[in-house]
């Protein structure tokens, strides 16, 4: 079954083309990204499995132009990998936010589409690029079936203890502000990938999985089901990120906004562009900048990246208490599958929880999936690649293929 996989931005869309066979696994025929949507000199960047790549500009007044240019990519004679939209049985879009309706992927129906956008004010940058690609998807390939893949249902498994804040439960019941957690789709994906590698039933395991990377989040998965997280009613709260501040007193917020006169807009700018690895380092939001500039004596870069550790370290101990114990510990994302030197900072403070931290299986590793401890170790570490677009793809095919002969 080919399915084709949308990420769908406010002037963008990332995609790829899956071949799914019958064990999950599936192969990249094409993927690429389309920018400037809405913008002067649109763009198109598409590469397929054999390595043909197709770069071109072109007017791209809205997303359903944009997917277009897409599909005539696919069907190239040049740089195509399928000879009629017919072959494309199934669409999986990412959303970003569900909300409480939705603890698991969804067949897209009407009821479907009012509940994603009844979530616009829960994430008002891309739930609405979310709908605009569905109905994009509507207008163009009318009779092929669509699966939306929420970043936020695999934490509705979370308890009220977990996700309520310390604020007036009216604030909840009125405007349902509570943490709902992101990041669930690669979570969940990289907890099973990592216990399979370790020949574990995942149902059975105790799993603190660390998805590092520009931006960042931490999550606690006992025998299956997440039961806490970092990130918040938004994406900022947490860890500290690459522009994000992360956990913060509202206090102090308030003071520098009374005393710098920062309106609700720049307050918000403030937190989620200014902050976090830049806003500390003055250099970059890139940790492989902050690296650098730490090894070359730069103090504040040292702090920055000290700072990241710090944090990371300080969730996985509170997620191991929060579930009684922790059988494995995992790092993904750009910087978790990169960053050696954090990975290895981190473990170094986590003998008390057991890790016995290999530092020559961790040295120069990037990208690959590995066991990071000796085997003795009673937690094991290991670092795994995510894939998210594998998973909206899975979970997209086991929705229709009962609507598929």
């Amino acid at each position: 079954m080919k399915i084709l996989v949308l990420n769908c931005g406010s002037s963008s869309i990332k995609y790829q083309l899956l071949k799914m066979t019958n064990n999950e696994s599936g192969e990249v025929l094409a993927k690429g990204i389309v920018e400037r949507i809405g913008i002067e000199n649109g763009e198109l960047k598409h590469k397929t499995h054999d390595d043909k790549k197709l770069n071109m500009t072109a007017d791209i007044p809205d997303h359903t132009r944009g997917i277009d240019i897409i599909l005539e990519a696919l069907l190239s004679l040049e740089h195509g990998v399928i000879q009629s939209v017919d072959e494309i049985k199934a669409v999986g879009h990412r959303v970003a936010h569900g909300g409480q309706y939705f603890s698991e992927s969804a067949l897209v129906t009407e009821e479907v589409k009012e509940r994603i956008e009844e979530c616009i004010e829960l994430a008002p940058l891309h739930n609405p690029a979310n709908l605009k690609g569905i109905m994009a998807m509507e207008k163009l390939l009318p009779e092929v079936p669509q699966v939306v893949v929420f970043d936020t249902s695999f934490h509705q498994t979370m308890e009220p203890k977990a996700f309520l804040y310390g604020l007036p439960y009216k604030y909840y019941d009125k405007y349902k502000v509570r943490r709902y957690g992101f990041h669930g789709t690669s979570h969940k994906y990289v907890a099973k990938k990592a216990c399979k590698l370790l020949s574990w039933d995942w149902y059975d395991k105790k799993v603190i999985s660390c998805h590092l990377g520009n931006g960042a989040s931490v999550a606690a998965i006992k025998n299956g089901n997440s039961i806490d997280t970092s990130m918040g009613f938004t994406p900022v709260e947490g860890l500290m990120m690459g522009t994000r501040a992360g956990n913060l007193d509202l206090g102090a917020l308030l003071f520098i906004a009374e005393k710098e006169d920062l309106s609700i807009q720049d307050s918000n700018d403030m937190i989620n562009k200014e902050s976090g690895l830049l806003g500390v380092s003055g250099i970059s939001s890139d940790m492989r900048d902050i690296e650098r500039a730490a090894a070359d004596g730069n103090e504040r870069a040292q702090i920055a990246f000290d700072m990241f550790v710090y944090r990371v370290t300080k969730y996985i101990g509170s997620y191991a208490a929060a579930m009684g114990g922790v059988d494995l510990i995992l790092f993904t994302g750009g910087i978790g599958e990169n960053g050696c030197e954090v990975r290895k900072k981190v473990c170094e403070n986590l003998e008390f929880l057991g890790v016995d931290f290999d530092n020559e299986k961790n040295k120069g590793k990037r990208g690959v999936d590995l066991e990071l401890t000796k085997p003795d170790s009673k937690t094991k570490v290991v670092m795994v690649t995510t894939n998210e677009e594998l998973v909206i793809a899975q979970d997209t095919r086991k929705i229709v293929s009962s609507y598929i002969s």
